[in-house]
């Protein structure tokens, strides 16, 4: 496919899909139109890119479809001075738009081959860090931001992310409760943190955010 091809599929991204479902925040909506999303995906998988689906990039990850990007980062509220934390950058969509978004990226990644793509991709990059490591750890050490992209589907919040919250800090992720994943934003406030869900979206899986099982005879 040609680059015209892909530039007009972006702007078909913009205009079907994230207008039409609240994505609504401009400097979002100028991000996903900029940033050339096909090459965060396999070469065998560009003419996916654009599609509202999760895309799969090897070893079991995925990259998230661009509503569920879109309304998160909607969400999110990212801003120009915001310290912000990507867990789960895979090859480093949303990184890339939260470069042009907010003052600087860190971008956690504990699959060997995702960690290899990002530091390519990134290479020279001077906004952007990547870091490998348990993704249900966070990286404390660029912490307190004001900002956490959880990219994917998780079971559980682990406490080591809220504690890297500045205060007044956002954190955006999907939370899969009974089956089902629905977009959360939460807030930290002091030493407490709340959230609510406001859509149900099939997002990608994140290995590491199991919910215990309970136990049974």
């Amino acid at each position: 496919m040609s680059k015209q091809d892909f530039e007009a599929m972006r702007r078909a991204m913009v205009s079907n899909q994230l207008r039409t479902a609240a994505v609504n925040d401009a400097a979002v909506v100028a991000a996903m139109a900029a940033v050339p999303r096909e090459r965060f995906v396999p070469a065998e998988r560009e003419s996916l890119a654009y599609l509202d689906i999760t895309v799969p990039l090897g070893n079991g990850r995925a990259l998230n479809p661009p509503l569920v990007t879109g309304r998160l980062l909607t969400e999110a509220h990212p801003m120009p001075g915001d310290r912000t934390l990507v867990v789960g950058a895979a090859t480093g969509y949303a990184a890339a738009l939260l470069a042009r978004l907010t003052a600087s990226v860190v971008a956690l990644e504990e699959e060997p081959s995702l960690v290899a793509a990002l530091e390519k991709t990134f290479a020279g990059v001077s906004d952007v860090t990547v870091v490998s490591g348990p993704l249900a750890d966070g990286w404390a050490e660029g912490g307190p931001y004001d900002l956490i992209l959880v990219d994917g589907a998780i079971e559980t919040l682990p406490d080591a992310l809220v504690a890297q919250l500045a205060d007044g800090g956002r954190l955006a992720a999907a939370v899969i409760e009974k089956g089902v994943s629905r977009l959360t934003i939460g807030r930290r406030s002091g030493s407490g943190f709340g959230s609510r869900a406001f859509v149900d979206a099939d997002a990608a899986a994140l290995p590491g955010f199991a919910r215990p099982r309970a136990f049974s005879f």
